[in-house]
Formats: structure tokens, C-alpha cells, sequence
């Protein structure tokens, strides 16, 4: 009885997580044509056509829906098996990329120095921080990504998770607002400003909104953006009140045009995590990456943060 060409499994993996030909081609540094062969065989060899023209794109079949998660798993034992064994790790000889998916705000507060704690441990490791549009296991399952860093969201129950920091929202305005010069910011001129809100699906209503509700006060919001450094930008440039993340504003130079003051009412404490799939979980190189993630992100945190 003759094997199958194992190969074709990595060719398959590659096909069902891209969902193209070309974006296979892509991954596995192959020509389109050959990897047009390479579906043609693979086709043979499991009696499905995998994937289907649907317009101007190719979708996958159901069985190749069923195939996909076991696809993906069966090439990482793959490669796992092939690999050479790992010893202990020397973080000066490490040479890989990382993927990181995180939201912007997150990248400028916290990006420049994991960068730079990297680069000293580990001189030959790249970062690659990939944009984060929605909360999705999708990454970390397909491999897509090695860390996924934020609030925890839809992920399936064998996600890992490690939780790096609690954060808090704070208020934002720019110096020469007409409220810059109170000691404090009551609920009823917090709610009597308009305002801007940072949100990536362009939900307008939050926890501040339902913590005002219970006051019998609403705020006007005027604007929103899709990530918190917009937010930031507009409170600089407008009357517009922010509502950010205080981690965040770390990454703000000490002294610039912006007062920062606390909240009238309270929100509940964000919990940020990393999280990835449990196959990494023992590597000895992904332990590494998240040790220095958890260190230089609890130290950034323990920074005073001025509010007036």
C-alpha cells in the first residue's frame, strides 16, 4: 500500500486557512500555477474539490470546512515531529519572528519599549504587530498570530490566558477647555460637554453612558473614531471631552496641552490579557515572548499617572 504524499498536507493546511490559491502560493513562497497543481492532486487524493469559484472568489466546500481545524492541527504535529529538539533557550541566538495582535493604542503605549526589551535580549527577534479589527479566536487557531493582547472577548474555551494588567478609563480634555481650571469635574458638566468615543465597531453607548443613566444624566456625543489615538487627537484639537484607557496615556509626553482628570462616576476596572493557542504552550521560544510581555507591561503600568 503506498503512503500519501505528506506533503500535501502542509499544501492543504495552507489552502484551507487561506481560502486561495494565491494566498496559498503566498504563504508556502510557491507560484500560482503550482500550487494550482498542487489543489489539483489534492483533489485526487481526497475526492473533493475543496475549493469552489463562487464570483470573483473561491470559497471552501463543507468537507473542506470539516477538514480545516484537523488540517491545521495535523501540520503543526507535522512540523512539531520534524523539528529539531529544543534545548535551553539563549534568547542572543533567537532568530524568528513574532506576530502580536493588538489594537493601536495598545501598540503606541506599550510598543516602543517591548520593542526595546526585545532588541536587548534578543537582537535577531522581530516584532510584527498585526492590526486587530474585531475579537476573534480566528488568529490564534489558524496560527495566524502568537499572541493575542487585550480585554478577553469571544475565544474558545482552550484558549490560554494570562492576564498583564488592570487598567482604567480617565478623562481627557485640552488645557484651554472652559472646564480646565475646576478642581474637579462634576457629573453634570462631565455630561453637559460633548464628546468623543473611541470604538473599532462604532458602538456610540458605554458603561459611563449607563453610570450617567443612573445620575438621570446623558452626554452628547459628537464624534466617533476607531482607535484611541484618534480619540486623543480630536480632544486636542476641539472641545470634545476623550474617555481613555489610562495605559495609554503613558506613551503621552509629560506636560503637553492636555489635562487628565478622573472619571465623575465609576466604570468598571478593564482586566488586559495575552492569550494564545495551547500549542504553544510549552515552546520554550513563545514562553519567552510572554514572560517579557508580562514584564515590561506590569512595569509600564506601575508608572504614576498625573491627573489634576
Amino acid at each position: 500500500m503506498t503512503d500519501p504524499d505528506f506533503n500535501l498536507l502542509i499544501a492543504l493546511d495552507a489552502l484551507l486557512t487561506a481560502g486561495s490559491v494565491v494566498g496559498a502560493a503566498r504563504r508556502l513562497g510557491l507560484s500560482a500555477s503550482a500550487m494550482s497543481r498542487t489543489l489539483s492532486r489534492l483533489r485526487a487524493a481526497t475526492g473533493d474539490p475543496l475549493l469552489v469559484r463562487a464570483g470573483r472568489h473561491m470559497v471552501l466546500t463543507p468537507y473542506a470546512e470539516t477538514l480545516r481545524e484537523r488540517a491545521r492541527h495535523a501540520a503543526f504535529e507535522a512540523r512539531a515531529v520534524l523539528r529539531p529538539a529544543q534545548g535551553a533557550l539563549d534568547p542572543a541566538v533567537l532568530d524568528r519572528t513574532f506576530t502580536l495582535r493588538a489594537n493601536d493604542g495598545f501598540v503606541e503605549a506599550f510598543g516602543p519599549a517591548l520593542i526595546a526589551a526585545a532588541a536587548e535580549q534578543a537582537p535577531r527577534v522581530r516584532l510584527r504587530f498585526a492590526p486587530k479589527p474585531e475579537k476573534s479566536d480566528r488568529p490564534l487557531r489558524e496560527g495566524l498570530v502568537d499572541l493575542e493582547i487585550g480585554v478577553l472577548g469571544d475565544m474558545g474555551p482552550e484558549i490560554r490566558l494570562q492576564a498583564l494588567f488592570r487598567d482604567r478609563f480617565v478623562g481627557v480634555m485640552r488645557t484651554s477647555h472652559p472646564l480646565a481650571q475646576q478642581p474637579e469635574i462634576g457629573a453634570a458638566d462631565y455630561a453637559a460637554c460633548g464628546h468623543v468615543v473611541a470604538s473599532r465597531s462604532g458602538r456610540i453607548l458605554g458603561p459611563v453612558d449607563a453610570a450617567l443613566a443612573e445620575l438621570g444624566l446623558a452626554r452628547h456625543i459628537a464624534a466617533v473614531v476607531p482607535s484611541f489615538p484618534a480619540a486623543l487627537a480630536v480632544a486636542q484639537a476641539s472641545n470634545l471631552l476623550a474617555l481613555l484607557p489610562a495605559s495609554f496615556l503613558h506613551a503621552q509626553p509629560a506636560g503637553g496641552p492636555l489635562r487628565v482628570f478622573e472619571l465623575p462616576v465609576k466604570t468598571p476596572p478593564i482586566t488586559v490579557s495575552q492569550m494564545w493557542h495551547p500549542r504553544l504552550d510549552a515552546e520554550a521560544d513563545h514562553r519567552w515572548l510572554r514572560q517579557l510581555l508580562l514584564t515590561v507591561c506590569r512595569q509600564r503600568v506601575q508608572e504614576p499617572l498625573r491627573t489634576e
